[in-house]
């Protein structure tokens, strides 16, 4: 394994179309942020119950790493074809797909998976596997997608991010105005409000609240929490998304448009839980662009 590149943009490798097309959005990134691109592929030794003859895990472990290698090599010949002066280098590990794409996550600046795979990343993005990835990462971890299953991602469109307040979502906006500013592109702040919750608990009276009066007071939240933002980025076009509705659905929805969904690991108010269960995984499995997810310094389970 080569050693660990402080600062680099990591993509996941597997073999599968979907991590090509994922690795090749890094290198864009990396491009962008000025950093190196670091292809990982990770590959598991299988479990083997019965006795086998003296040197067969050798054999077996010789074949994983010989075809590890032929997919970084394949790999990395389509990311300098789309990016010929990217810094690309490549690395095939022999262990748990999650806990090393976590350890890679603490050298890296950014961690980049597909949103389907083969090989050692098989089903690396459904259910607990992607939220033990997004609970423990070190960094940002984007799932890259397209409008369907065998598009590219698309490259034009703002930025989309979930924001309600929280410091989670602190994290994302700060993430995603990185990202509307490198791509030289507007931003979208998407903030969902119900008239039966508020900030995650049950509102006293919710048959005599005033939607109107809701919405205003969630918009000048809002504002509130996109002012700081927009004085550090004046650049950036930053516009407000208030909708009464459920925080998915709505992000989906502005997704169509979009280049990047940027959200936190975890919310509150119409975002709580944003990332935990069904709900990560009706944003991973069914965005039609890239989704982040951002965690707060410091915050690492």
């Amino acid at each position: 394994m080569s050693a660990f590149v402080d600062g680099a943009v990591v993509a996941g490798i597997d073999g599968s179309s979907s991590a090509v097309q994922a690795a090749v959005w890094a290198a864009g990134e990396a491009v962008r942020r000025g950093r190196p691109l670091r292809l990982v592929q990770v590959y598991t030794l299988p479990r083997v119950n019965a006795p086998v003859a003296f040197g067969t895990h050798e054999q077996i472990r010789a074949g994983l790493a010989e075809r590890a290698e032929e997919w970084l090599t394949e790999a990395k010949a389509t990311v300098l074809a789309a990016f010929p002066d990217v810094e690309a280098g490549t690395a095939a590990r022999e262990w748990s797909p999650v806990t090393a794409l976590v350890q890679e996550s603490q050298h890296a600046e950014l961690v980049v998976l597909g949103s389907r795979g083969l090989g050692g990343f098989t089903g690396l993005l459904v259910g607990s596997t992607a939220v033990s990835i997004v609970a423990h990462a070190h960094c940002p971890i984007v799932v890259v997608r397209g409008r369907t299953p065998h598009d590219p991602p698309p490259a034009t469109g703002p930025v989309v991010v979930g924001a309600d307040g929280s410091p989670d979502s602190e994290a994302a906006l700060a993430f995603a105005c990185e990202e509307a500013r490198l791509r030289g592109t507007g931003l979208v702040a998407v903030h969902t409000w119900s008239d039966v919750l508020a900030d995650g608990m049950l509102r006293a009276h919710p048959l005599d609240e005033d939607p109107a009066a809701i919405q205003q007071a969630e918009r000048e939240k809002l504002a509130q929490q996109v002012e700081g933002w927009q004085a550090k980025y004046p650049d950036v076009a930053i516009g407000f998304d208030v909708t009464r509705g459920r925080p998915v659905r709505t992000l989906l929805e502005r997704g169509e448009h979009a280049q990047l969904i940027v959200v936190g690991c975890r919310g509150r108010g119409g975002f709580t839980g944003m990332l935990l269960g069904s709900t990560s995984q009706a944003l991973i499995a069914h965005a039609p662009c890239p989704v982040a997810v951002v965690r707060p310094p410091g915050s690492r389970a």
